[in-house]
C-alpha cells in the first residue's frame, strides 16, 4: 500500500513539472510571435512613383514602390506584387528570394509592367508578405493616356523673300498630366539653313508648353519640316510640323525709286546723276548704288554710298562709267534692313536720247529679290550730302543737296536778283543822295 502511494505521488510530480513547461513554452511563443507583428507593424510604405509619370496603353514603363522600417529589428519580406488585371508584370520573378528590411532602413521595389487600355485612371494594390506577420497592403493611382504632345506654328513672317532671314517661332504643347522630357526639334528642308540647327528642352511639365524660335533663311520655295522628338519614360515618340515656304514682296520692306536722272559723257566715260526716294515702310541702311553688266564703273564715282535712306525721305547719287551699249545700262541698288538681310534691286536705264535731259531714263521695272551679297563700300563714301558733294540732287547753280535744302541757292539768287532791281530802279535817287553828301 504504501509503495503504491509513493508511485502516484511520483506520477503526480511529473505531470505538474510537464504542465508548467508546457505553460513556460507556450508563454515564450506567444511572446515572440507578439514581438514579430509588432516589428511588421513598423514596415509601411513609405512612396510609389512611376516613369513616366502617365503611361501610354500598352507601353512599358517603371513603378517603384518604397517601404520604410520605423522599428528596432529586421523584418523579412518576400513575394511583392501589383494586384490588378491590367497590370501586367515583365519581371515578377526578380523579387522570389525573402528580402530582409533593417531597423530605420528602407527598401525599394521595382517592377516593369504594361498597362492595359483604355485611358482612365485605376488603383491597384501593392501587396507584400512579412515572415510569420501576415501581409503588407497599399493602393496607389495609375494613369492611363494616350493623348500625344502636339506642335504648331505659332509665329511666322508675313510673307518670305528668297535668301531673307525670318523668324518663325515653334510652340511645343504637352497636354498630358505628367511631363514629357529629351525633346529636340529638327528643322529640315531643300534650300532652308535653320538657325538654330536644332533645339533640346530637358523636360516639359504635365499641361504646359513652351515657345521656340528659329530663324529661317530659304534659298528656294520649299516646305520646312520641324521633326518633334521626345520620350516618355524610355520611349520615344516623334511629331512634324511642316510650313509651307513661298516667296512674295516684303510688304514692309524698303521701296527705292529712282528719278532726275541726267546722263552726260565726259568722252572717255559717261556721267549719270539721279535721285533715290524711299517709298517703302522701313529704313535703308547702306544704301549703294553702282551700274551692272555690260557696264563698268570707272572714275571718280565707280559707286555710290548713299547710306541709310529713311522712308519717304530721298538722296541723290552720280556715277561714273563706261559702256558700249547705252540703251540698257543696269542701275543697281543694295542695302540691308534693321537686321542685317541685304536686299538688291535693279532698274534698267536707257541713255541712248538723254544726254543733259534730266528725265527719268528707266526703261522697265525693279526686281525687289535679294542676292544675298553685300556690297562693298563706295568711292567718296563718307563725303557730305550737301552743296557741291555727292549724296544731293543736282539744282540750277550745280549744287547736289536732297530736300527743301536743294532749293536754298535758288531762293538766294532770287533775293540777290531782287535786291538788284530795286537798287537799279533807285540808282538816280541813291546818285542824288550821294551827290549831297
Amino acid at each position: 500500500m504504501r509503495s503504491k502511494t509513493v508511485i502516484f505521488s511520483f506520477i503526480f510530480l511529473l505531470l505538474m513539472i510537464s504542465t508548467a513547461y508546457a505553460a513556460t513554452t507556450t508563454s515564450t511563443t506567444d511572446s515572440a510571435s507578439t514581438a514579430t507583428q509588432d516589428a511588421a507593424a513598423l514596415v509601411t510604405v513609405s512612396d510609389v512613383t512611376m516613369d513616366p509619370p502617365v503611361f501610354y496603353p500598352g507601353e512599358m514603363g517603371t513603378i517603384y514602390v518604397t517601404l520604410k522600417n520605423s522599428g528596432t529589428q529586421s523584418v523579412g519580406l518576400s513575394g511583392p506584387d501589383i494586384i490588378d488585371n491590367r497590370v501586367n508584370m515583365i519581371n515578377k520573378n526578380s523579387w522570389n528570394q525573402v528580402n530582409y528590411i533593417g531597423a530605420g532602413s528602407t527598401l525599394t521595389y521595382s517592377f516593369q509592367v504594361t498597362i492595359d487600355p483604355p485611358d482612365g485612371t485605376f488603383f491597384p494594390l501593392f501587396s507584400v508578405n512579412t515572415i510569420s506577420a501576415g501581409s503588407i497592403n497599399y493602393p496607389f493611382v495609375i494613369k492611363v493616356d494616350s493623348t500625344d504632345v502636339n506642335a504648331f506654328v505659332s509665329k511666322k513672317p508675313d510673307t518670305f523673300s528668297r535668301s531673307i532671314a525670318g523668324t518663325v517661332n515653334l510652340t511645343i504643347v504637352n497636354p498630358r498630366a505628367g511631363s514629357v522630357r529629351n525633346i529636340q526639334i529638327i528643322p529640315s528642308g531643300n534650300g532652308i539653313v535653320s538657325s538654330p540647327t536644332q533645339k533640346y528642352i530637358t523636360t516639359l511639365d504635365g499641361r504646359s508648353f513652351i515657345e521656340v524660335p528659329f530663324s529661317i533663311t530659304a534659298d528656294q520655295e520649299s516646305p520646312v519640316t520641324f521633326h518633334i522628338i521626345y520620350q516618355n519614360g524610355d520611349v520615344t515618340h516623334t511629331t512634324d510640323v511642316v510650313l509651307p515656304i513661298t516667296f512674295s514682296n516684303d510688304k514692309t520692306a524698303a521701296v527705292p525709286v529712282v528719278n532726275n536722272v541726267v546722263f552726260t559723257s565726259k568722252g572717255s566715260y559717261n556721267e549719270i546723276t539721279g535721285d533715290i526716294t524711299n517709298t517703302g515702310i522701313t529704313d535703308a541702311k547702306g544704301l549703294l548704288v553702282t551700274v551692272g553688266s555690260p557696264a563698268t564703273g570707272m572714275g571718280k564715282y565707280p559707286q555710290y554710298a548713299i547710306g541709310s535712306l529713311a522712308a519717304d525721305d530721298s538722296g541723290s547719287f552720280d556715277l561714273t562709267f563706261t559702256c558700249r551699249d547705252l540703251s540698257a545700262v543696269p542701275l543697281i541698288m543694295t542695302w540691308k534692313d534693321a537686321k542685317g538681310n541685304t536686299y538688291s534691286t535693279t532698274k534698267v536705264l536707257d541713255l541712248t536720247s538723254t544726254s543733259g535731259s534730266g528725265t527719268n531714263t528707266g526703261s522697265g521695272t525693279s526686281t525687289g529679290v535679294n542676292t544675298g551679297t553685300t556690297g562693298s563700300s563706295a568711292t567718296g563714301a563718307g563725303r557730305s550730302s550737301g552743296f557741291g558733294g555727292p549724296g544731293g540732287s543736282t539744282n540750277l547753280f550745280g549744287v547736289r543737296g536732297g530736300g527743301i535744302s536743294s532749293f536754298y541757292p535758288v531762293i538766294a539768287g532770287v533775293i540777290i536778283l531782287v535786291v538788284g532791281i530795286v537798287l537799279w530802279k533807285k540808282r538816280k535817287w541813291l546818285s542824288a543822295k550821294l551827290k549831297k553828301k
